[in-house]
């Protein structure tokens, strides 16, 4: 068990959403600092994620997750990892694209989302193969297969 807090956030207005449990274990499973830590996961609709992604990344779309690590100002320390903002539509569509169980797509979002609030970073090749191997590592950890595995599958021509 780790020192990390989750603050759990769902404001969407939907049934799919996993119990709040198992974002809990995911987050745990995903931090490897060795200090106690805070983290928020909030769940939103297409709006909200749309709003945001626009607003910090400059894409008019919703995107299935977003990541505002906590930079605490000089001299401050607030044990603050940051926060996961999850938009609910968009996971549940990809998890049907990518023939993936909801609830292992939901837990690589969060993986993957906690990796980015601790510096972890997909930009260049170098970085996306230690962060992709990692993430891999850490959902076999949790019981789940290779994220990426299905979406690299092409159908036999």
């Amino acid at each position: 068990m780790s020192d990390l807090t989750v603050d759990f956030q769902n404001v969407y207005d939907g049934e799919s959403v996993p119990d709040e449990s198992l974002f809990q274990k995911w987050a745990e499973s995903a931090w490897l600092g060795q200090n106690p830590a805070e983290v928020t996961i909030r769940i939103v609709g297409a709006l909200e994620s749309q709003g945001l992604n626009h607003e910090y990344r400059g894409k008019d779309k919703p995107t299935n997750v977003l990541s505002f690590p906590f930079e605490a100002p000089a001299g401050i320390t607030i044990p603050l990892a940051g926060d996961l903002v999850i938009c609910a539509p968009v996971v549940e569509s990809e998890a049907i694209e990518q023939h993936k169980t909801q609830e292992a797509h939901w837990a690589h979002m969060v993986v993957h989302g906690m990796l980015h609030l601790q510096s972890y970073d997909h930009i260049e090749d170098q970085d996306a193969e230690v962060m992709e191997a990692l993430e891999i590592q850490l959902m076999h950890r949790l019981g789940y297969s290779n994220p990426y595995e299905a979406e690299e599958t092409e159908p036999d021509s």
